[in-house]
C-alpha cells in the first residue's frame, strides 16, 4: 500500500487532508519568541494570525529536521507500506533535503523500503494541488513508480503567481532592500511574484495597487492555463475582498471550474504578510 505524506506548508484544510488520507507533518513557527503548537485536528486560524501580525507580533519559522521525518515515516515503513512525500520547494527551504536524509537512513535500516521524496517546486496550495492529484492517482490503483514519474513531470506545470500588500515582510526576509520597501510603500507599488522553474520565488513585474496586480495575474492565467474548466486554488493573508475580485476577473476570462480558498498557512504567511494573495493552476509552462 502507498501512504501519502505532506507537511503543513501544503496548506490544505483538515477536511481535505482527511478526505485524501494525507499524513501531515507539522512545520513549526514562533510568535514573539514562543513556540506555537500546531493542532492537526483543527484548521489554522488565519484571521487571528494575521491580526497578530498587523499588531506587531514577530513571527519566525523553522524547517522540520531529519529526525522528525524519520519518526513520521518509520511506522509506515515497519508496516511494509511505501511512502510518497511531497514537500515545500527546495528553492525556498531545506525541508525536502531533511526528508531525503531521513529516507536514506530508513532505506538503510529497512532494506526494501520504498520512499519517494518529491520537491514540489511550490509552496502553499502549489503543493496542495499536487497532493490532491497524487492522492487521486493512489486511489486509482496506479503503481508507485508511475505515480512518482507523473508527479515529477506534472510539477513543472504548476503555476503560482502572487502579490503582497505590505512590503515589510519581504524586506525582513531579505528579498527586497529597505529603500525599495520604503519607496514602494510610499507609492503604493506592489511586486508581482512567481515560483520559477527551480522553485525559487522571483519577481516578474510590479503595479500600483493590489487590484492592478490581480489583473496582471489574471492575464497570466489567460495566457498559460491548460484548461479553463479545471479547478484552481487560492490563498490569502486575510484579504477576502481580493479573493472575490480575483475570482470575478477569472470568471470574466472564461474560468468555469471550482475554487479552493484558504489562508496562507504560517510558514509561508510569515514571509508574505497580511493582505497577500496567490493563485495556483495547471499551465502549459510556469511562465
Amino acid at each position: 500500500m502507498i501512504k501519502l505524506f505532506a507537511d503543513t506548508a501544503s496548506n490544505l484544510t483538515v477536511a481535505l487532508n482527511k478526505k485524501y488520507n494525507v499524513n501531515i507533518i507539522p512545520l513549526s513557527y514562533t510568535m514573539d519568541g514562543k513556540d506555537v503548537p500546531y493542532d492537526l485536528e483543527k484548521d489554522f486560524d488565519g484571521k487571528a494570525f494575521y491580526d497578530a501580525m498587523r499588531n506587531g507580533a514577530e513571527m519566525k519559522t523553522s524547517m522540520a529536521n531529519s529526525s522528525a521525518f524519520y519518526e513520521a515515516f518509520e511506522e509506515t515503513v515497519k508496516n511494509g507500506d511505501d511512502i510518497i512525500y511531497i514537500g515545500l520547494s527546495g528553492g525556498v527551504s531545506g525541508t525536502v533535503r531533511a526528508a531525503e536524509i531521513a529516507a536514506e537512513e530508513l532505506c538503510e535500516a529497512y532494506p526494501g523500503a520504498k520512499i519517494a521524496v518529491i520537491n514540489s517546486l511550490g509552496a502553499g496550495l502549489g503543493i496542495g494541488m499536487q497532493v490532491v492529484e497524487i492522492a487521486k492517482l493512489i486511489e486509482s490503483g496506479m503503481g508507485f513508480e508511475e505515480i512518482v514519474r507523473i508527479t515529477e513531470e506534472r510539477k513543472n506545470h504548476m503555476c503560482q503567481f502572487f502579490t503582497v500588500d505590505d512590503l515589510t515582510y519581504l524586506k525582513k526576509g531579505g528579498r527586497i532592500s529597505g529603500a525599495t520597501a520604503a519607496i514602494g510603500t510610499l507609492l503604493n507599488i506592489k511586486p508581482l511574484l512567481r515560483g520559477d522553474e527551480e522553485g525559487h520565488i522571483v519577481s516578474w513585474g510590479k503595479c500600483r495597487g493590489i487590484n492592478k496586480c490581480i489583473l496582471e495575474i489574471v492575464k497570466k492565467y489567460d495566457e498559460l492555463v491548460l484548461d479553463k474548466s479545471a479547478d484552481v486554488m487560492m490563498i490569502h493573508g486575510d484579504n477576502e475582498s481580493a479573493i472575490d475580485f480575483l475570482t470575478e476577473k477569472l470568471r470574466e476570462h472564461g474560468f468555469t471550474g471550482n475554487t479552493t480558498v484558504n489562508y496562507f498557512e504560517p510558514v509561508c504567511g510569515c514571509h508574505v504578510g497580511p493582505g497577500s494573495i496567490a493563485l495556483f493552476f495547471w499551465g502549459k509552462s510556469k511562465l
